[in-house]
């Protein structure tokens, strides 16, 4: 059975434990959630002498918090522009993967969304799934018309747990972004709303329905690629019923090979699906690992789990097309200008130390060839300049990053002598040469007449308006200085230290002078020697927390 909930509290006090006793307190003392770690994790966090390296227990602790953690710690190892490279490899290890539940259950949910039991609504459902995940699981099925489908059953009570977790993330990211520089640069509270999202999407699996048939329409006329069909009739947001494809996993070799399927043709075919993917139709499968490709026995590639997709705009399409040519230019000054427009850099960025590695990072690759250079020491040594300097990456450009790795990695494994820039530099001019067409400019200046026709129309109104706020004194600029919180929470911590310790000190001396100056005689020399005693031993037990409290407090 499905075990009962905690409380929000509980469960916030529970993930606070974990991450102390993995050697995370000292992180939680400076966002000042330390004190509702529960005791014992506190005791035994500070006593363990843990031998593992800091990423190998973030990794450890993700596992033992569940599903919700794990998802984070998948997303967090495409983040090599945030994080080091220990860490992205550790993470990179996190498996989504769980017990299965029990039938029982599976066939309570199922009869609750669908309103009747898996084997009054299918012809045959296999009570054994086909695969398990921490927020759901499938099984084979076939429907009464006599299609072969798998549905997607999403765990009993896992929506209810992510929610517990968001809230829980959602409070750590804003401290983290409060306190912290690191989570001021990177904006830890926006790419914390922005996990909830995906994570969330992913929990309805109509959303999951509606990508695949957004996939499904943006293909149909690609006769080599097979976007399995959703029978709306059986989906709910927990209940998923798709068509089932059969075929060989796409890094199977000796399968493939085995079947007669052309390795060559198979990589060239995976990469131009991807490209198209980002570059043609602005929206892209961003989980293409081997375990959601096959290949059919004819031969097209079938392409499954829709639950995560990137999307990239026209507008950052424009962008980072632009960054991208100004980077193959080698012109450092136009790409750190992209940067700044797409909102990648932050006030602290040191421009001129940013051109200067630019200028070297280009300089590295200008005596290469096309055909010897790999999208994953490119990307690589990107996402290392963009932590050096603290640049904010889209996330989706990321994803796409990731997933442009990751394709050129099964290119190369399917054909060794696959080399992924050279067969990606004409779609790519193709794609660029196809968004400057004589229309598409026409289009663009046709709205930019529209958009300053507006403009003249609006503008004496709002010129009236801002007069009359100055004729009226209220008109006035809004300066931040950030980081000014942070520092004052800082010094206010410290005189609050340095208060309680003048006092605890005055304390301990004063007690010491008052029990030799005023010294009661007869009965009461034995009750106020103890009332003494006791005072004097809280003093020193204050002492020694203060001690303790500051030396957490680094």
């Amino acid at each position: 059975m499905t075990k009962p909930r905690k409380s929000l509290y509980g469960r916030y006090r529970e993930i606070l434990g974990v991450l102390a006793r993995h050697g995370f307190g000292w992180l939680l003392a400076e966002i000042q959630v330390g004190g509702k770690i529960p005791l014992g994790a506190r005791v035994r966090g500070a006593a363990e002498s843990n031998p593992l390296h800091q990423a190998e227990r973030l990794r450890l602790a993700f596992e033992e918090l569940g599903p919700t953690f794990i998802k984070l710690g998948q997303i967090l190892s495409t983040r090599a522009d945030m994080l080091p490279p220990a860490y992205i490899d550790e993470l990179a290890k996190l498996q989504d993967a769980a017990p299965p539940v029990a039938y029982a259950e599976i066939k309570a949910l199922i009869e609750q969304e669908l309103g009747d039991a898996p084997l009054k609504l299918f012809a045959t459902f296999d009570p054994q799934p086909l695969a398990s995940a921490s927020i759901g699981q499938v099984h084979a099925a076939r429907l009464p018309s006599g299609e072969d489908v798998v549905v997607k059953v999403q765990r009993p009570g896992v929506e209810e747990q992510v929610e517990q977790d968001l809230a829980v993330l959602l409070d750590l990211a804003d401290k983290i972004t409060k306190y912290t520089s690191f989570g001021a640069a990177y904006e830890v509270d926006a790419l914390a709303q922005e996990f909830a999202f995906t994570i969330r999407c992913e929990l309805n699996y109509r959303r999951e329905g509606q990508n695949a048939e957004q996939f499904r329409r943006a293909f149909a006329h690609e006769p080599a690629i097979c976007i399995p069909q959703i029978y709306w009739d059986y989906t709910t947001e927990r209940v998923l019923v798709m068509e089932r494809l059969r075929g060989t996993k796409v890094n199977d070799l000796e399968a493939l090979d085995a079947a007669g399927i052309d390795r060559k043709r198979l990589a060239a075919l995976s990469v131009r699906l991807m490209l198209e993917e980002i570059f043609v139709h602005g929206f892209f499968h961003a989980d293409p690992h081997p375990g959601n490709l096959f290949v059919l026995d004819d031969g097209r590639i079938g392409m499954l789990d829709f639950g995560m997709v990137g999307r990239i705009d026209e507008k950052l399409q424009d962008r980072l097309t632009s960054l991208l040519l100004a980077l193959h230019n080698g012109d450092s000054e136009r790409v750190i200008d992209q940067m700044a427009i797409m909102g990648m850099m932050s006030d602290q960025v040191n421009r001129r130390a940013l051109k200067r590695d630019l200028d070297h990072f280009i300089f590295c690759y200008a005596n290469q060839s096309v055909e010897e250079m790999a999208a994953a020491n490119v990307f690589g040594e990107l996402t290392t300049l963009a932590r050096r300097h603290r640049l904010r990456l889209p996330s989706d450009f990321v994803l796409m990053a990731k997933v442009m790795v990751i394709s050129e990695g099964l290119g190369v494994q399917l054909d060794p002598e696959f080399a992924f820039v050279p067969f990606a530099q004409p779609y790519l001019q193709q794609y660029w040469f196809k968004r400057r067409s004589p229309k598409r400019v026409g289009d663009k200046v046709a709205e930019g007449v529209m958009d300053m026709f507006e403009f003249a129309l609006t503008f004496p109104h709002q010129l009236v308006s801002i007069a009359a706020q100055i004729e009226q004194g209220e008109l006035g600029a809004k300066v931040e200085v950030r980081g000014l919180d942070q520092s004052l929470n800082r010094i206010q911590r410290m005189v609050h230290q340095l208060s309680a310790s003048i006092l605890v000190g005055a304390l301990i001396v004063g007690l010491s002078q008052f029990m030799h100056m005023v010294a009661p005689e007869g009965i009461f020399q034995d009750m106020a020697g103890r009332f003494y005693g006791i005072l004097f031993g809280v003093a020193v037990l204050l002492g020694f927390w203060l001690l303790f409290s500051i030396v957490r407090s680094r």
